[in-house]
């Protein structure tokens, strides 16, 4: 019995040990973790923790799906691990580029390109950096200066009979008004900058608390609106039977990607085997606005709406001091009335031109009635900024819209018209942009558009064999609108046909996929590139200043 109770005491003992040590190496786990974190915040610049976030995010995509097996079991119809390290890239940039028939992916690999979608959209990431930022702001401490300089100037004489003070003091001339206002400004300016300071870290936390139910919202009722219409309309319903795809899949994925701006759906012809379906358009077409073009003006609106329930004081703060936050998607005033107006004037312009050339052509094939060819030409437009579902033909399309489709694709998708200076709308630029400004990298880097066309140049000369062999079907500006199209993350491609086939080749067979399905390796390493590097494009917006034409 004793030697029993010796050994449960020494059990205990080296238990009580090992949960100690465990519990210390935990803490400084926990340590080292938030070192390399505010390290990471402080010093590495957001480009780089970006582009580190969507390589990470792509190569695990990538791995879980080459280990989930495809719907189908021809090892000729199985996608290539470049296809689907391609597919991961084009699902996390939200591109919609594809590569691959999508009703070749089974079920689960694609509720995992819905979660890759859903991690890549522009929302999701603004309330990450939302969250990387807010540290920065975190109040520790009051500021030392400011109390210093309100206690000095509060405890300094009045009226003092030390010549010493004369430095620290007002020097008031007879005839002047009483210095007391003057000191009760300068102290209600110390103030109020220092309340800026208080508020903004509980104003960023508010910030990232209203983006969230923003986006809870909006997929919830999303998902619910497409339930219901699926529900209701047999027709829609009937077209998921016959491709073998799951409801609640289909829901989720269209969902996610309408609202990532994505644009991928798991049929072979997108929207296109919804086209008839236009109340099913209709219930889209806000999600395309509200997670991408109208997301500033929607998430201001949401500000002052939950302002008004909740947080008044850091709502107000939030939306008097919109630039010093220093959130990419949360804009001015004014700055969001004129968002607005732009966008809609944008789509105005399309559409008149789309149904214009496009009324009675084969682009409209399938479209029986006026209002169906209105509500898919809207959808279709509404499209072009940025999110890439279609329910036409592109290769169809009259050349003079493609190249408004071009045009648009390339603008980025905040992209307004602001004449205003002066105001509060077009203040002066944040030092950390003033310094940038002044770096020697700014001085040899090309614009936006250089390096869209370094990019189209690459890929003539990865393709140049088949320029030669097939050029109606690699022409130099079909090449050129799928670059442009993966610049812009935004997936609308003209296609393979092996009807533009000069030599006609009868093993040839036309696949719903795009363009670059069709390229070499070398051309998809290319344009994987592009869509990486055109979702980070907010950071080149600046770049190309230091070349002056003239």
């Amino acid at each position: 019995m004793k030697s029993l109770s010796y050994y449960g005491k020494k059990l205990q003992h080296l238990c009580s040990a090992l949960c100690s040590n465990l519990v210390c190496y935990v803490r400084a786990t926990c340590f080292l973790i938030s070192c390399f974190y505010k390290f990471t915040i402080l010093r590495v610049h957001k480009f780089f923790v970006q582009l580190f976030y969507f390589i990470f995010i792509s190569l695990f995509g990538f791995w879980i799906l080459s280990i989930l097996k495809p719907k189908s079991t021809n090892g000729h119809l199985n996608p290539t691990n470049l296809d689907l390290y391609f597919t991961s890239v084009s699902a996390v940039t939200v591109s919609s580029m594809s590569t691959v028939e999508m009703e070749v992916f089974s079920n689960s690999q694609l509720i995992l390109i819905t979660f890759l979608m859903l991690i890549g959209g522009e929302v999701f990431t603004s309330m990450v950096g939302l969250h990387l930022i807010r540290p920065k702001f975190k109040p520790w401490r009051k500021d030392s200066k400011i109390e210093s300089v309100l206690s000095s100037t509060a405890s300094s004489p009045r009226n003092s009979n030390f010549s010493d003070d004369i430095e620290l003091d007002i020097v008031v001339l007879p005839d002047s008004p009483k210095p007391d206002l003057e000191k009760n400004e300068i102290q209600d300016d110390l103030r109020s900058s220092s309340d800026i300071q208080t508020l903004k870290y509980p104003s960023l936390k508010f910030l990232g608390v209203v983006a969230l139910v923003y986006f809870l919202v909006m997929h919830i009722l999303g998902i619910s609106s497409v339930l219901v219409y699926l529900a209701c309309v047999s027709s829609a319903k009937d077209v998921l039977r016959h491709k073998g795809l799951k409801t609640s899949t289909f829901v989720m994925f269209t969902v996610v990607s309408t609202f990532s701006s994505c644009g991928f759906i798991p049929t072979n012809e997108n929207m296109g085997a919804f086209k008839q379906n236009s109340g099913l358009l209709l219930i889209i077409i806000p999600l395309i606005l509200f997670g991408n073009t109208l997301y500033p003006a929607c998430l201001r609106v949401s500000v002052w709406f939950l302002g008004k329930i909740f947080k008044k004081r850091e709502a107000n703060f939030l939306l008097k001091h919109s630039r010093e936050i220093g959130h990419l998607h949360l804009f001015p005033g004014l700055h969001s009335r004129l968002l607005v107006v732009t966008v809609f004037g944008f789509i105005s312009l399309q559409l008149f031109l789309f149904c214009t050339y496009e009324w009675n052509s084969s682009a409209m094939d399938g479209l029986n009635s006026s209002y169906q060819k209105v509500v898919g030409s809207f959808f279709q437009v509404v499209n072009t900024r940025h999110a890439g579902e279609s329910v036409v033909d592109i290769a169809a399309v009259d050349p003079a819209v493609l190249v408004v489709l071009m045009a648009m694709m390339y603008l980025p998708p905040y992209t307004s018209f602001l004449p205003v200076k002066g105001d509060e709308e077009s203040r002066e630029e944040p030092l950390e942009k003033k310094k940038e400004r002044g770096k020697v990298a700014e001085n040899i880097i090309f614009s936006q558009l250089s390096y869209v066309v370094i990019f189209i140049i690459l890929i003539c000369i990865t393709e140049r064999k088949r320029l030669k062999e097939d050029p109606l079907n690699f022409s130099v500006f079909n090449i050129a609108f799928e670059v442009i199209s993966a610049y812009g993350n935004v997936g609308f491609s003209t296609g393979y046909s092996c009807d533009r086939l000069i030599n006609p080749d009868p093993a040839c067979k036309n696949k719903s996929y795009g363009f670059a399905g069709r390229w070499s390796d070398e051309g998809k390493m290319v344009l994987i590139i592009v869509m990486i590097f055109g979702r980070l494009k907010r950071f080149n917006m600046e770049w190309g200043k230091a070349w002056k034409l003239m």
